[in-house]
């Protein structure tokens, strides 16, 4: 009985902070191989660069404690960065910007409604609205590229305050808000309850849909404020932007330790799973060393965190 309990907890703790452990050993070999690696632009930099991703993983660990999955978020980057390109260019840059997280937000809410309308699960509903979506971008620059060269745009993906680009100053801000509704609101509380068990917070009195569409919306949302942040700092709205985000974040958040089955996750967690894929990319950039052995390695670490949260449920 007590070598189960242990063999529990530790499991229990690999789940919890194993990429934490992934990212100290990291730093500690990158650092050993290359001088480059552990400076202050270099890290900075790594922090700006995934500063999108970061924001797209914060908002999907809603989305997949809550018990669903969203694989619509890259499109929805896509509408939005376009939106807000074309908006700059034939509007006003400020506003431009501003608008595209309140596009994400709707049609973040779009996938929501339909998921919980039609009672269909949210891959196979995320998998259609994201085609869906991507014609939109489409449509919206008839495939075509938009340069956006007015320095009132670029603020919000280039600039600095204190010496800390705006990026990841809006990314902690976010990820902060977001720590805070799942730990300290009711609304937390009952999108842990609805992916833990469904049923049982429907008996409970929790209005499982509105959660439901509630995780979307931040997850939409999220994905119109890293499309602002990206298409500020290139200057270029791009139809084709965001393919693979979905997946990275997705992976960010289940190398974090949270629950593929839901009702169980930590935003910090998902943060760290971005950092932990965001140094593997960095290592091998500065090592100069074939990107087919990053791939590999990526997702074998992948696989292992996926291993460790199975037997977690199991237990």
């Amino acid at each position: 009985m007590t070598s189960v309990l242990s063999s529990a907890r530790i499991a229990r703790f690999f789940q919890t902070y194993a990429v934490l452990i992934m990212i100290a050993l990291l730093i500690v070999a990158l650092s050993l191989m290359s001088d480059s690696f552990l400076t202050f632009r270099n890290l900075q930099n790594i922090l700006n660069q995934n500063a999108p991703l970061a924001i797209m993983a914060s908002a999907m660990t809603l989305v997949i404690i809550g018990g669903g999955f969203d694989l619509s978020v890259g499109s929805i980057f896509a509408v939005a960065g376009v939106s807000a390109a074309w908006i700059a260019l034939n509007v006003d840059p400020f506003l431009g910007l501003a608008i595209a997280p309140f596009i994400g937000l709707a049609l973040g809410t779009m996938n929501g409604i339909v998921i919980t309308t039609l009672n269909i699960h949210s891959f196979l509903a995320t998998i259609a609205t994201s085609m869906v979506f991507k014609g939109v971008a489409i449509l919206i620059t008839d495939g075509r590229l938009i340069p956006v060269r007015i320095a009132e745009f670029t603020w919000l993906g280039r600039d600095k305050i204190g010496g800390i680009f705006i990026a990841v100053i809006v990314m902690i801000a976010f990820a902060v808000i977001l720590t805070f509704a799942l730990n300290r609101t009711s609304f937390g509380r009952k999108v842990y309850s609805v992916g833990g068990n469904e049923e049982a917070a429907i008996l409970s009195g929790v209005r499982t849909d509105r959660i439901k569409i509630a995780t979307f919306a931040i997850a939409g949302m999220a994905a119109g404020l890293a499309a602002a942040i990206s298409v500020s700092r290139i200057s270029m709205g791009q139809p084709g932007a965001g393919i693979g985000m979905e997946l990275q974040a997705i992976a960010a958040v289940i190398l974090g330790g949270t629950s593929i089955y839901g009702g169980a996750g930590a935003v910090w967690r998902s943060i760290a799973g971005v950092l932990l894929l965001a140094l593997i990319n960095n290592g091998f950039n500065i090592l100069n060393a074939d990107p087919f052995y990053r791939d590999l390695t990526t997702g074998l670490i992948i696989l292992a965190a996926v291993g460790i949260s199975a037997s977690g449920q199991r237990r």
